[in-house]
Formats: C-alpha cells, structure tokens, sequence
C-alpha cells in the first residue's frame, strides 16, 4: 500500500530531524528511500512553503517529493491528490497528525496513521538489519480485506464484532 505523507508534520516526529534544519527535508527524503527500498513500497511525501523556482516534483527512486508553493499548505495538496485519485484513494496510507488530513483521508477511505506512529514504523525498519525477515515487506491486509479472504475461502469467523 503506498503511503501520502505530510512531510513538515512527520519531520518533528523524528528524533534526528528537526524542522530548523536547513536540509530536513532531503534528510527525510532519504530516510523513506531506505524505507521503501527495505518495505518495497512507494511514497509521495509533500512539503509546503517550497522557495520559487524550484520544481514542483522531483523523484528519489520510490519517493516522489511534491514541493507546494508558498501561500499553499501542503495539508490542501494532499486533501487534492486524495479527490484526484477517486476510489483508488482507499488503496492508499495518508500520514499526518492533521485532524483534517485525517478525516479527508477518512471521507474517501483511504487509511489513516498518525505521524507519531509512522515515525515508530520507520525507525523500527531503518534499525533492523536488511538481512532480517522483519525489515522486509510484509503483507499489510486491513480488517476488511481479511474478512473478504475469509468470507471466499469459507474462513467460518470474521475479525468484526
């Protein structure tokens, strides 16, 4: 599942980062090129505030960073990516703390985590070593989509209560 992320609101949740940085963002960049190399995902991470004159996108492998323009937050940009992507939006994770990044990506089903715990997802997969079987991308299946496997497969329970 690919992942939208808040790049400003995720960067304060990691411990070696910080926001006053004069290259946080590529430092973050980086650190979800490893991720995603290790989880075998891809990312678009968005950041407001870009200077003029830089380039709106630029790709980092399986990391699209989307630079917003000042005078746009980064908050709107995914809450359009969320509209553009349709119903394709629930096959997405958005990360951010934002209570309204949150409930947009609640509105057209996409998953929803928190920065604080994606922080957490993301060091525990940065420290292990890439030779261990948990560094490596596991199936990531919602409640929903285990219960669809277990209702065609004759599964007798289901994970709703």
């Amino acid at each position: 599942m690919p992942y939208l992320i808040d790049g400003h609101n995720l960067i304060p949740k990691i411990p070696s980062l910080s926001l006053s940085a004069p290259d946080d963002e590529m430092q973050l960049v980086a650190m979800l090129q490893e991720f995603c190399q290790r989880r075998r995902r891809t990312v678009e991470v968005y950041f407001d505030n870009a200077p003029p004159g830089q380039p709106r996108a630029r790709q980092f492998g399986a990391v699209t960073a989307r630079f917003v323009r000042q005078g746009t937050p980064a908050d709107s940009a995914i809450q359009a990516r969320l509209q553009r992507l349709g119903r394709a939006a629930r096959n997405w994770t958005v990360v951010s703390s934002d209570h309204t990044v949150q409930a947009s990506a609640r509105a057209v089903r996409a998953q929803v985590l928190a920065a604080e715990e994606f922080a957490a997802l993301l060091a525990a997969t940065l420290s292990a070593s890439p030779d261990d079987p948990a560094a490596r991308a596991q199936p990531e299946l919602s409640e929903q989509e285990l219960n669809a496997w277990l209702a065609l497969f004759g599964g007798d329970e289901s994970l709703e209560e």
